[in-house]
C-alpha cells in the first residue's frame, strides 16, 4: 500500500495511542497476524507502549481463529484454509477447544458464540489505530458508537451504504493522511429546466491493505471521526466518536 508522510501537527499524537503511555515501541495497524505473507509494504506504525504491544496479541489470535472457524465450519486446524491460523490452532489445543466450545446448530445453522470483550478489545484497537494514521486524532476515551456484526447480516442497502467511499463535506485536519488520500470528482448535473452545471465532490475512499483480508475507511468529518473496518470480507465494524463542539 502506499505510504504516506504525515504532515499534520506533530503535537496531536504523544505517547502511547492506545492509553497515553510513553510509546517504547511501533505496533502495526492492521496487525500482521490478520494479513497474510508476503505482507504489503509500508503497513501502517502507530507508536505504543511495551504492555499495550504485547496485551493485545492473545485476543487478535482469538478473533482471527474465530473468523476462520466460523467460514470453515469448525475450529479443527484441518478445516482451516488459512495455514497460519490452522498452525495456531494446533499450537493452541485450548484455544481449539474453547471456540469449538462456542460452537451450536440453531435452525441446521452452524453458528458460535462470541467473546464480545476480546472482539470489541481488538476492533477498538484498530479503530484507534486508523484514527492516529490517517486522521492524526487521538482517540483513546470509549467511543460514541461501536458496531460489529458479520458484513452479510447487513440489508443490501445498508451493505452499500456502508461499503461506498465517504463524500467529504469539510476539510480534517491539515496535513493528515486521509486529506492527501481524497479524491476530486467532477459531475455534470442538468436543473429541471436542462441547464447544466458542473459540481465537484471531495471522495475518501476505502485503503485496501490486502485484497480479501483486511480494508478500512478513516473518516472525519461533520460530526465526528468515524471508522469502518472490514476483516477477510466477512467481519464489518464501525466505530464512531462524536465531535464535542
Amino acid at each position: 500500500m502506499n505510504q504516506l508522510k504525515n504532515h499534520a501537527d506533530d503535537r496531536l499524537i504523544s505517547g502511547c495511542i492506545y492509553c497515553g503511555g510513553a510509546a517504547e515501541t511501533r505496533d502495526h495497524v492492521p496487525s500482521r497476524i490478520l494479513l497474510e505473507p508476503p505482507y504489503p509494504e509500508n503497513l501502517p506504525v502507530v507508536g505504543c507502549c511495551e504492555q499495550c504491544n504485547k496485551g493485545f496479541s492473545k485476543d487478535e489470535e482469538y478473533v482471527i481463529c474465530l473468523i476462520e472457524a466460523v467460514l470453515a465450519g469448525s475450529a479443527n486446524p484441518d478445516a482451516i484454509k488459512r495455514s497460519r491460523v490452522a498452525r495456531s490452532l494446533r499450537r493452541s489445543p485450548a484455544l481449539q477447544a474453547r471456540i469449538d466450545a462456542a460452537r451450536r446448530e440453531v435452525d441446521g445453522r452452524i453458528e458460535f458464540a462470541v467473546e464480545t470483550d476480546r472482539m470489541m478489545n481488538v476492533m477498538l484497537k484498530l479503530a484507534r489505530g486508523h484514527a492516529a494514521f490517517e486522521l492524526s486524532q487521538p482517540c483513546r476515551k470509549v467511543p460514541d458508537h461501536f458496531w460489529c456484526g458479520p458484513l452479510g447480516s447487513m440489508s443490501e442497502e445498508m451493505r452499500e451504504s456502508f461499503n461506498a467511499a465517504h463524500v467529504q463535506q469539510m476539510f480534517g485536519e491539515v496535513g493528515s493522511r486521509v486529506l492527501q488520500r481524497m479524491l476530486v470528482t467532477q459531475l455534470v448535473v442538468s436543473s429541471e429546466t436542462g441547464k447544466e452545471s458542473q459540481v465537484r465532490f471531495l471522495f475518501n475512499d476505502w485503503v485496501d491493505v490486502q485484497d480479501g483480508y483486511y480494508r478500512y475507511l478513516a473518516i472525519d468529518d461533520i460530526g465526528g471521526l468515524v471508522i469502518r473496518i472490514v476483516v477477510a470480507e466477512y467481519l464489518a465494524c464501525e466505530v464512531a466518536w462524536r465531535s464535542n463542539e
